[in-house]
Order: structure tokens, then C-alpha cells, then sequence
């Protein structure tokens, strides 16, 4: 069976330097889309996207329907901001995109990319959780934006560690005022200044493209598809993307125009309205932290004042980002993903309502105290699985409720489907290969059973255990495969690795 897919993106800096990081249009995340689909569909698909781009013809530039069509102000409160005569166009290209339509986007902090490169000579060990370390410095620069600190990055990085050691030096004492708040934040400020010793200065900071293509390149793996071309937009001489994309090891990849290709113009505006969205999301959750103080930022209570379509745009956007093609490498990221986070929150938060009398019935301006308790913890879990490294790395898709895992177990994506651990009151010795969790927490375990590879779900009792063993082996600890002895005594359950 054989795919076509096209790419785009938005918010690209060709070069980033100080200009480009202090400019009143920047924005920090890079955010890449593909679109595809079987060969077979492409006229279907193609004459559908045509009559959309006729419906609104008056909105193109330079012969194109862009996602440059989407103006800022008009997402200032999400899609609450939308009136009757721009939310029909948002109504239209979000029910383009059924299941028979693949996608697939990136987001990519641009300062991760630079602190990634200042760092480049650190590796996580047993001791020393570096992704973590990156993660915190990116994101006390995007959130407090130490003047000092990003003109040393792009003017003299050769006093960045200075600057960077005396602006953390600094939040530690300010922080100090409260603590209880502020605890983990120091305690993530005072490890990096314990390794601030010296750091590798990049030659160049130009934008590296290989990330997104190395998610998408996970796609095509986990999708078991193997015939495939890959349009991307015409960029000029000399090709960055085009040649990143065949870096990574992706075939059958060249560079068209938008002109002439439906999908690109698909993919264009696909990223142009997420990047839409995330930006005014991040806008409204960013505070002011000029006198140094952190407080509590939530989003105006309009952003919940929806009516019905409004709504149902948010439903719609919800089964395309979240539902649909629910592959796992649907979406890709680098360590610092707060703001991808926050967006998906947003469609899952948004998604529960059953109508727009529920949102008005349950006190609107209680909504964004909800939102943000509900955005915490999604970004709680996503810090658990970045401390921890614990998401299972589908291999291939097999069928359409289930994947592989590296071991080569049948992981079934409804987790409750997955058989438990047959556990018996006393002592139960199993051959362990690898322990992890699934997406939503549920410890597993797979054993090798009659020399093959089963994955079986774990009673939540086991779940410190689990996150503490597969912690040690993702920095470098590698206690698997080993014979383990679960017990269940007196209702109590208890491990040893033997």
C-alpha cells in the first residue's frame, strides 16, 4: 500500500540569534505538519480541499489559500474569540481532516535547540539527570527571560555560564520567599550549578531541522509503512529541510511547489492553526514576572464563554489531534513541551463538556481555576515520564488495537484489554525482560513465557517499584533481563530481583 505525504511549517527562523529572540513576533516553538494519505484517495481528497479553497477564495494570497489567512486577534480567547462570520471557515477545514487523512506535527523550543548545543558534551548517568538539567534552564528562560542571560547566548556566549550561574544564584535568593512553591525549582537550580563548570560554545546557532523528520521517520515505522513519498514545500537553493529529511534516513523525499500540490497547502494550514492556537494559549498563560515575583497565571474566564459551535469546533479539533489515526507518533517533541502540554489539555479540557449550558451551569469564571488544576497535572505526568523515560516505543502496528513494544510483546492500546500478571498468594518467580508503564500509568511487565515475549499489566501496587527500577535503567542501571520474585503474603505485595 502505498503513501503520500506532504510537509510544511510555520514559525521557522532561518537564523536564531538576539534580534530574532527579543522581536515582538517571536514565538519559541518551531511547529512542523505533515499530511498524507493512500495513493488510492488522493483525488477524492485532493477535489475536497479544492472546493474548501473555492468556498474561500476571496481569502487567498498570491494565488493560495495560506495559513498567514489566520489572523492572531482572532484567537486572543481561543476559539471563543470567533464570530459567526470567521468561525464557518474553521468549521469547514477541521472536518477535512477524517480518518483517512494521517497526520503528524512537531513542536521544538528554539532555546532548547541552543542550550541542547551549550551542553552537547553532558549525558544522563546514573547521577546526573541531564534532560532534566535542560529541560529546567529552558524553561526559567522562556518564563522569566533574563535579559543578561539571552544576550550572552547570541552576543557573547562565552560568558553565557556567568551570566547563567548569576541569574540562577539570583532566583535561588528571590525563591527563598516562598519556599514551599519554589522548593523544586531550587533544588533543579542548585544541581545545575554544581555542573555549570564548563560548557561546549556552538560555532553556529542556525536552526537544526533533523528533529521533526526523526518523529516522523517513528510514524512510518509504527504504521509499518514502507512505500511512501514525501513532498515538502520548495525553499530555495539551498535545501536545508529537503536535506535533513534525508539524513535521518526518510526516502523517496523531494521538494515541490504549494502551487501545485494540494497537500502542502493542507499541511501549511494544518500548523498555521495549531501554531495559532498555542501562541494566544501561551500569551494568556504567560505573567509578568518583572519584579521578579512568580504568580499564579490563568487564562480570562472569556475564554470559556463559548456557544455552541464554538464548542464544537473545540470536539472537532479534539477527534483530529486526539482521536483520530490515534497513533503514538502522531505528535513529537523535544524535552521542553509545556506549551504542546497545554494545548492538548485544552481540547481534552474542553472535549468533556456535553454542550455550552453545561460551561454556563458550572460557573464560568470557576473554568480557568479547573483548567489549570486539570494543565498541572497533565504536565505532572509528562514530568514523570521525562525523569523517568518510561513511554513504551511502539515498534509496529500489527492490527488495529495493539502494537509491539521493543521487547516484542503485544501491548493492546485500550490497557484495560491487557492481561494482569498471574499472581497466586505466596511467591511467583518470573523471567522479567523489561518493566515500563502505558500511557496512562498502568504499570507493566514483560516476561519471557515459554521463550516467548508477553506483556501482562501490574497491580497498581507495584507502581514505586516499577517507576524506581526503570528509572535506574534509563540512566545507564540495566537490571533486565533477571529472574524476579513477585510475593503476595498477607495481602501485601512484595518484589525482589534475584
Amino acid at each position: 500500500m502505498k503513501y503520500i505525504f506532504f510537509y510544511d511549517e510555520t514559525e521557522h527562523s532561518r537564523k536564531i540569534n538576539y534580534e530574532t529572540v527579543t522581536a515582538n513576533n517571536y514565538y519559541d516553538n518551531f511547529i512542523t505538519g505533515i499530511v498524507g494519505w493512500k495513493a488510492e484517495d488522493d483525488k477524492c481528497i485532493s477535489d475536497r480541499y479544492l472546493a474548501f479553497e473555492s468556498k474561500y477564495d476571496y481569502r487567498k494570497k498570491d494565488g493560495e489559500l495560506k495559513s498567514q489567512t489566520m489572523k492572531a486577534k482572532d484567537f486572543r480567547l481561543g476559539f471563543a474569540s470567533l464570530n459567526n462570520r470567521t468561525i464557518e471557515l474553521y468549521e469547514d477545514l477541521v472536518s477535512l481532516f477524517d480518518e483517512k487523512i494521517i497526520i503528524y506535527f512537531s513542536v521544538f523550543s528554539k532555546i532548547e535547540y541552543v542550550i541542547s548545543q551549550l551542553f552537547v558534551n553532558y549525558h544522563n548517568s546514573m547521577f546526573v539527570d541531564v534532560d532534566y538539567m535542560k529541560y529546567s534552564i529552558i524553561k526559567a528562560i522562556n518564563v522569566y527571560r533574563p535579559q543578561n542571560v539571552i544576550e550572552a547566548i547570541y552576543k557573547e556566549p562565552q560568558i553565557f555560564v556567568k551570566e547563567l550561574r548569576s541569574f540562577l544564584e539570583d532566583r535561588i535568593i528571590k525563591n527563598q520567599a516562598n519556599t514551599a512553591l519554589k522548593e523544586h525549582e531550587n533544588q533543579a537550580f542548585q544541581e545545575i550549578l554544581l555542573l555549570l563548570e564548563d560548557t561546549e560554545v556552538p560555532e553556529t546557532l542556525d536552526w537544526s531541522y533533523f528533529a521533526p523528520f526523526d518523529g516522523f521517520k517513528k510514524l512510518l515505522t509504527e504504521m509499518n509503512v514502507n512505500e511512501y513519498q514525501l513532498m515538502i514545500d520548495r525553499e530555495g537553493k539551498e535545501s536545508h529541510t529537503l536535506n535533513s529529511a534525508k539524513n535521518v534516513g526518510l526516502k523517496n523525499v523531494i521538494e515541490e511547489d504549494s502551487k501545485d500540490y494540494v497537500g502542502i497547502r493542507m499541511a501549511d494550514i494544518l500548523a498555521g492553526l495549531i501554531s495559532r492556537l498555542m501562541q494566544s494559549l501561551k500569551i494568556s498563560l504567560t505573567g509578568d514576572y518583572k519584579d521578579g515575583k512568580m504568580k499564579k497565571t490563568l487564562l480570562d474566564s472569556g475564554w470559556f464563554a463559548l456557544n455552541q459551535r464554538q464548542l464544537d469546533l473545540y470536539k472537532k479539533l479534539y477527534r483530529v489531534i486526539c482521536e483520530n489515526n490515534d497513533y503514538w507518533y502522531k505528535s513529537f517533541s523535544g524535552i521542553y513541551s509545556d506549551d504542546l502540554v497545554a494545548f492538548v489539555a485544552l481540547l481534552q479540557f474542553m472535549n468533556h463538556f456535553s454542550d455550552a449550558d453545561e460551561i454556563r451551569n458550572s460557573k464560568i469564571e470557576m473554568q480557568p481555576e479547573y483548567y489549570n488544576a486539570f494543565v498541572c497535572e497533565s504536565l505532572n505526568e509528562r514530568y514523570k515520564i521525562m525523569r523517568n523515560k518510561l513511554p513504551i516505543d511502539p515498534i509496529v502496528e500489527n492490527g488495529k488495537d495493539y502494537f509491539y513494544n521493543q521487547r516484542g510483546a503485544k501491548v493492546y492500546k485500550d490497557i484495560n484489554k491487557q492481561p494482569m500478571l498471574p499472581l497466586h498468594s505466596g511467591q511467583n518467580e518470573f523471567y522479567v525482560l523489561s518493566v515500563g508503564f502505558s500511557q496512562n500509568r498502568t504499570p507493566l511487565v514483560t516476561i519471557s513465557e515459554n521463550d516467548k515475549p508477553i506483556c501482562y499489566r501490574l497491580p497498581n501496587e507495584y507502581s514505586d517499584w516499577t517507576m524506581t527500577v526503570a528509572g535506574f535503567s534509563s540512566m545507564g542501571e540495566r537490571l533486565f533481563s533477571s529472574k524476579v520474585l513477585f510475593s503476595l503474603i498477607g495481602g501485601r505485595y512484595l518484589v525482589d530481583i534475584l
